[in-house]
């Protein structure tokens, strides 16, 4: 997944503001997950949803302004009913390591749609088969 770094993802030096990178793991999940066969419709339709439960990110450099930046996201680890990414993100151009995050998110569906309670229940074999092996 590729993105520029714009004004309102800087703080007032110009350079990324933190939060902007959890933004972005969050956007590299689901776009993942998309691309893996489970888009956000889908999930809304079978009411499954992705609750996360751990996240980290190391700050290594700083991007600015106009940088073009892509986020690589891959599989750190997954269990019967949770998953963890590994996502980098990487200054193109130079193939700057930015900074380094991680997320961890269980598998749920809705008791009865969203606003209801969540349980967690086992990772499909068709999205285990698509994440493949952890890195």
């Amino acid at each position: 997944m590729r993105r520029s770094l714009s004004w309102g993802h800087c703080d007032p030096a110009g350079i990324i503001f933190y939060p902007t990178y959890y933004r972005w793991m969050d956007a590299a999940t689901w776009s993942l997950l998309a691309e893996c066969g489970w888009p956000g419709a889908r999930m809304r339709t079978e009411h499954l949803s992705i609750p996360l439960l751990d996240s980290q990110c190391a700050f290594l450099a700083s991007p600015k302004f106009g940088d073009q930046i892509e986020v690589r996201s891959t599989l750190d680890r997954i269990g019967r009913s949770s998953f963890a990414l590994r996502h980098e993100f990487i200054l193109l151009g130079d193939d700057k390591l930015l900074a380094r995050g991680l997320e961890a998110r269980v598998w749920a569906r809705y008791e009865a749609g969203p606003g209801t309670p969540l349980r967690s229940t086992p990772v499909p074999d068709e999205l285990r088969a698509a994440l493949g092996t952890p890195a």
